[in-house]
């Protein structure tokens, strides 16, 4: 039996028993690796915007997804949402979540900064 926090190595990505994913090279997680290509374009470029609050506890976030940006442009994006909104938040994956009801906020910023910014779901 393996103990918690081992590391398998499964293709160019190794994954921890506890579920996180780990650069092979330097061992940290994947979102704080510095060693991966960093110009790799994430989203696709439909910029859409939707409000979330399933499997939160009943809070609501306010998630951006398509940006076609890098990871180090996301944190960055990410990081002027949350000044522009006065809020929290974080980047996950490819995505960037804000916290609370900032639906609007999102996207009036998105389209001042040139975007063509979708609302998707309800």
């Amino acid at each position: 039996m393996k103990k918690a926090g081992s590391l398998a190595a499964l293709g160019s990505l190794v994954y921890s028993t506890d579920g996180g994913k780990h650069c092979p090279d330097c061992n940290q997680p994947v979102g704080q690796c510095s060693c991966q290509a960093t110009d790799e374009i994430l989203g696709d470029g439909n910029v859409r915007v939707r409000r979330e609050n399933k499997g939160r506890g009943g809070k609501t976030v306010t998630v951006v997804a398509g940006l076609p940006q890098t990871a180090a442009q996301l944190k960055d994006t990410a990081k002027q949402l949350k000044q522009f909104c006065g809020v929290g938040g974080a980047v996950k994956e490819t995505v960037i979540e804000i916290q609370g009801d900032q639906l609007n906020k999102v996207m009036q910023w998105l389209s001042g900064q040139g975007y063509s910014v979708k609302q998707s779901g309800g």
